[in-house]
């Protein structure tokens, strides 16, 4: 019963955004968008499932998730972009492997990353504050994961999910964030915008 009621307020969201995002997108937010959705599908069929086959531990689908979405909020620099990369790629890993029901967890953090984001604009910049919000809305958002998928989806006892499961999530965020500001860092010095500035 509360994970419909949780969805319903996911759906409800998504859609808000939806409506509000037509106003004001554009053609290289639909690229962006497209384009991170096919890595978020990529690397969470390919690198995701690594983490359990050699560890037994989600570490490897939170850095998938999370490198994700960090790269498609400094290109884009909206709301509404890293939910819709969250959608789309979720639904197509779902598709192609119907099993990965984890995935509604992930969608789940994908929108509460997005609202935490709000708080520097979805600016993801080498300042002390951006890095800040940025790098708790990661952790907040990947270990929420963990507790989803744990409690819902695996089954686990909530003290599990807390516990155990939530702080491996909370480590793959990490780890995605420690290597997708390096990056953007880089691309920051190269002078890279071309989506950005589109």
């Amino acid at each position: 019963m509360k994970h419909k009621v949780f969805m319903e307020l996911g759906i409800t969201f998504l859609f808000k955004s939806i409506t509000e995002m037509t106003m004001y997108i554009k053609t290289s937010d639909i690229a962006t968008i497209a384009t991170f959705s096919a890595m978020w599908v990529v690397l969470n069929l390919t690198v995701g499932p690594l983490g359990f086959t050699l560890l037994r531990l989600p570490v490897l689908c939170d850095f998938s998730v999370y490198f994700t979405l960090l790269l498609a909020t400094w290109v884009s620099n909206k709301m509404g972009v890293p939910s819709m990369v969250g959608l789309i790629g979720s639904l197509i890993v779902m598709a192609l492997r119907p099993p990965s029901t984890q995935m509604w967890g992930f969608l789940a953090s994908t929108i509460l990353f997005d609202i935490l984001m709000t708080l520097c604009r979805h600016e993801i910049r080498l300042k002390p504050y951006n890095i800040a919000v940025t790098s708790i809305a990661t952790m907040v958002s990947a270990y929420f994961a963990g507790v989803i998928i744990g409690a819902i989806f695996m089954s686990m006892t909530l003290e599990r999910a807390l516990t155990f499961w939530g702080i491996w999530h909370l480590v793959g965020g990490l780890i995605g964030l420690a290597a997708a500001i390096p990056v953007i860092g880089a691309l920051e010095r190269a002078g890279v915008k071309g989506i950005k500035g589109a």
